[in-house]
């Protein structure tokens, strides 16, 4: 600590002042309908327009078509793309063209082996973020409010700059730093009082808890 933070899922200009308030670095729009957390490029445009300047704009897609990249180009503008569904190195390759800074690439972990995966997007991504698996029987690839062994990464050769996602909350996010050595970290569902509603009291204590 102080680390970086993204707070992810935001759909209202409330909360997005809040994650401005709180010195976030990162503000995450999803653009994936089976999500609670779900806006239209066009809606989180004008969102992220109270923020340009402030923070950096992240698209956060899952297996995102041609036509929506283009879309997420064009409309909204953001500084990164997050690839967070099966998209393969390559097809992070493309995304690039997309997004002002880069791509951030969401691996999903459970234990060591899914390490495997980072050498396989070193070259790809820009950014990497960890996040844990879904549910076997799951409809989206995150915003469970799971969390997986945070010390699988303490040491880990990780050639690009990466955040730590999955489970995190304002009481349990000074730990997971401590426990895997992230430098940056990712919420959504922890700083929520329902699924895909934010509490701007929990925004503010979270990234309370990343500044000191």
């Amino acid at each position: 600590m102080p680390v970086d933070a993204k707070i992810c899922g935001l759909t209202t200009p409330d909360a997005v002042d809040a994650a401005l308030a709180g010195g976030a670095r990162f503000l995450g729009f999803v653009i994936f309908p089976p999500s609670p957390r779900h806006i239209d490029p066009a809606d989180a445009a004008r969102l992220a327009d109270r923020a340009r300047g402030k923070a950096e704009i992240v698209a956060v897609t899952v297996n995102a078509s041609d036509a929506l990249l283009a879309d997420i180009r064009d409309t909204l503008k953001p500084d990164w793309i997050q690839l967070h569904g099966s998209e393969s190195p390559d097809r992070v390759r493309e995304a690039k063209a997309c997004a002002a800074r880069g791509v951030i690439k969401a691996l999903p972990i459970r234990d060591a082996t899914d390490l495997a995966a980072i050498e396989a997007f070193a070259d790809a991504a820009d950014m990497l973020l960890f996040d844990a698996k879904p549910p076997m029987d799951a409809i989206r690839p995150g915003g469970w409010g799971e969390a997986f062994d945070w010390t699988l990464l303490k040491g880990a050769a990780i050639s690009r700059p990466w955040l730590l996602s999955g489970g995190l909350t304002p009481a349990n996010v000074r730990a997971a730093v401590s426990a895997s050595g992230a430098g940056a970290v990712d919420v959504s569902s922890g700083v929520e009082s329902a699924p895909g509603v934010k509490d701007n009291a929990l925004i503010a204590r979270f990234l309370e808890e990343c500044r000191t």
